[in-house]
């Protein structure tokens, strides 16, 4: 089966056609982050005039590439929820306004499904594993038992991590998009420059959550209270340290879930997994199965989206034309994630 999958929760404009869940087809994205630079962030009103304009052309290059016709897809797919609403709404009108015309099924995405399943296109992974989602809205670890049953374990209190790279990023003035800029100095920084707080959620449910707004604004306003003698106070020093203190945050949470879930494959989703440090730190890991996506698949695509809806298609299930957008998903709850949460409609 040949899905389209068209993906505009936030600033990129993206489809593509995937076969059987797996074989990527074609995969178009087109990035909106020459217009956010200068405000040194993602502008709602202007990502979703760059969607009505882009998702028609994305749309045809997507079939062009996969050499194929609407005839040859099997059903249409688009994100309806996490994000930015009016984003949300272009691309999942224009893919049920598609499923419409051409008598094709369409099937309503969550957006963080398909971060989740991103890995699956290039590894076979069998169920269950230690899923850790990690994007610039969500900061999650779960118990992953199928594509579409999350079992939330911990989340975040505050800021999600790739949240907090961004502002930081900002405060400083290093740029826009702040995760890739942050990762970029940190390489040629020293992490051991400063050293900055952790929160302790070590108790009862918070056991696996973690929190950034400490993090964050420790590193904007309270610098001179971590920094170590001896180091410059250089931005390539303060990216180092904080991204340092971020990934650990993130891997101690993971690890502990490892050990009281007995579970040794982890696989990571969603922006922040292409984070190089975090990578080396799971690589470190030899007792551990540390799987993710390549780069081009951590970003927003078409292709998890697709993906995702092959298995809900041949499973039998479909959305129905008067399916609505949601900007927001309900709170996670320890446990299960409820329909409402990942459902579909």
């Amino acid at each position: 089966m040949k899905i389209l999958g068209i993906e505009s929760s936030c600033d990129e404009t993206a489809c593509a056609v995937v076969e059987d869940g797996k074989k990527i087809l074609s995969n178009v994205v087109a990035t909106q982050i020459p217009f956010h630079q200068i405000y040194k962030g993602v502008v709602p009103e202007i990502a979703s005039r760059k969607h009505i304009e882009w998702v028609e052309p994305v749309v045809r290059q997507a079939l062009s590439e996969s050499g194929l016709s609407l005839n040859d897809i099997d059903a249409i797919a688009a994100t309806n929820r996490p994000g930015l609403m009016g984003s949300l709404l272009v691309g999942m009108t224009f893919g049920k306004t598609l499923a419409w015309a051409t008598g094709k099924p369409f099937i309503a995405i969550n957006h963080m499904l398909g971060h989740m399943y991103a890995a699956h296109l290039e590894n076979d992974i069998p169920y269950p594993y230690l899923g850790l989602l990690v994007s610039g809205g969500h900061s999650i670890i779960a118990k992953v038992n199928g594509f579409d049953d999350l079992e939330v374990l911990g989340t975040t209190i505050d800021d999600s991590v790739g949240e907090a790279f961004d502002k930081v990023a900002k405060f400083y003035g290093l740029g826009y998009p702040g995760g890739v800029i942050i990762d970029r100095l940190a390489q040629k920084g020293d992490a051991r420059a400063a050293h900055f707080p952790v929160p302790k959620l070590d108790k009862g449910d918070h056991r696996y959550d973690v929190s950034f707004s400490g993090l964050k604004t420790a590193v904007i306003h309270q610098l001179d209270m971590f920094w170590r003698d001896g180091y410059e106070k250089t931005n390539e020093n303060i990216a180092a340290a904080f991204q340092e203190t971020a990934c650990k945050t993130i891997v101690s949470r993971l690890l502990r879930a490892v050990e009281d879930t007995g579970l040794k494959t982890v696989v990571a989703g969603g922006g922040v997994a292409a984070n190089s440090r975090l990578r080396a730190l799971l690589a470190e890991r030899s007792d551990l199965n540390c799987i993710f996506p390549p780069l081009k698949l951590c970003g927003d695509n078409g292709a998890m989206i697709a993906g995702v809806a092959y298995h809900f298609l041949k499973r039998g299930d479909r959305s129905g034309l008067d399916t609505v957008a949601h900007a927001r998903i309900p709170q996670f709850k320890r446990g299960l994630a409820n329909l409402e949460a990942f459902g579909r409609r």
